[in-house]
């Protein structure tokens, strides 16, 4: 069993406080999330910011259609500068993300590191060498797309 990084860091053209008031909201994930990957959250759903234990719980589809139940717990929580979710119960062995957001020239620095491994031993290693880690990429390089565009659109709108 492996464990798997993936990082990413995006500047934002927005405030500290934009940035928490956005990514503090689990209803935004869906925005952010490609729409193949069928992302749904399950109710009843606590709909306040992110706080130190909450838990949300949805459906995903990242394979085939096929769609996953995965609970997760905001294990952390300092507004507005990070906050930390872990699967409780989702396809993965162990999923830990810890999200940052720093004010810089130019607006916000916003930070992802992921630390992932996956079930079944050698069969989740083989999994994440032909898709896995494909399939993360390519939600990650989504995410960093419809950001850009979100935020550059709200702007204009003010």
């Amino acid at each position: 069993m492996s464990q798997h990084v993936l990082e990413r860091s995006q500047l934002l053209p927005i405030s500290l406080d934009e940035a928490w008031a956005f990514f503090s909201s689990p209803r935004n994930l869906a925005k952010i999330t490609p729409p193949d990957m069928g992302f749904v959250i399950r109710e009843p759903f606590d709909d306040n910011p992110t706080y130190a234990g909450q838990r949300i719980t949805y459906t995903v589809s990242p394979l085939l259609g096929i769609p996953l139940k995965w609970v997760t717990l905001i294990a952390e929580a300092e507004g507005p500068y990070r906050f930390v979710d872990t699967q409780v119960e989702g396809p993965y062995k162990r999923w830990w993300h810890v999200h940052t957001f720093e004010a810089v020239e130019g607006g916000v620095l916003m930070k992802d590191r992921v630390e992932y491994e996956l079930p079944l031993g050698p069969l989740g290693e083989l999994a994440h060498t032909i898709f896995v880690r494909q399939r993360l990429k390519a939600i990650f390089d989504f995410r960093f797309a419809t950001l850009e565009r979100y935020f550059k659109e709200n702007k204009r709108t003010k």
